[in-house]
């Protein structure tokens, strides 16, 4: 049951969910809970064998809480960078698109568990090994890194949920968001708006960025849209 205070904030109504999408809620569980399994056993060993390395010290010495947010702002330029990276190599490839980056966009109207659903190559280069050089080279130690990552699993689930409770805020070309992705999954954006976490600047430095309007519905929810524009001629291919 879906509460009535939140539908006026939805993108697409909820029956879309399952008449749009060409996957089924519990292939989408199925899926998602495998990749995080080896997402976490990957992670978990990195950590443990850094860990060993700095067990050596014979002191330990407590991160200043500046030298902790250089390191997590490290974190989040590398990952976001590595992410859109890979997004636009996916996009770009027809090969890679059809044969693994085309499991996530069976995904046409998004929700927040099915954020990390695709194919498990792709997971693995996109999402583990990305995740994991993002904290090798941010420095940041196995203790910080638990924020780090809890932050990227709140930013992901907040960036395909659907939803956007912040309207205003969304319109801000900044940071990423529901809005903001929901103009990706969408047939006409999909050479658009590859900015997968944080930051929108991505596509802006290399021409892929896509306006947007978050507008009210005859039903009473928000739709995103994107007037006066050539999708074909804004986006690269």
């Amino acid at each position: 049951m879906h509460s009535r205070s939140l539908a006026k904030y939805r993108l697409h109504p909820s029956s879309h969910e399952d008449s749009k999408n060409h996957v089924s809620k519990r292939q989408v569980i199925s899926n998602v809970l495998t990749l995080q399994i080896v997402q976490v056993a990957t992670v978990t060993m990195v950590m443990m064998f850094k860990g060993t390395e700095e067990s050596g010290n014979s002191s330990t010495k407590m991160t200043s809480y500046l030298k902790l947010a250089g390191q997590i702002v490290v974190g989040m330029v590398w990952f976001d960078l590595w992410q859109f990276g890979t997004h636009r190599v996916l996009h770009a490839n027809r090969f890679l698109y059809r044969n693994l980056h085309s499991w996530h966009h069976r995904l046409v109207v998004t929700y927040s568990f099915g954020a990390l659903y695709g194919h498990p190559l792709e997971s693995f280069v996109t999402d583990t090994v990305g995740g994991t050089t993002a904290f090798l080279v941010s420095g940041m130690s196995p203790r910080a890194s638990i924020f780090f990552f809890s932050l990227c699993t709140v930013k992901v689930i907040d960036n395909h949920c659907g939803m956007s409770l912040l309207p205003s805020w969304d319109r801000i070309s900044i940071f990423n968001n529901a809005a903001y992705h929901d103009v990706h999954h969408q047939l006409r954006g999909g050479n658009c708006n590859y900015s997968q976490l944080f930051f929108v600047v991505w596509d802006r430095i290399f021409g892929t960025y896509m306006p947007f309007l978050i507008e009210e519905n005859k039903q009473g929810m928000l739709q995103v849209r994107a007037p006066g524009l050539d999708y074909r001629r804004v986006c690269n291919k």
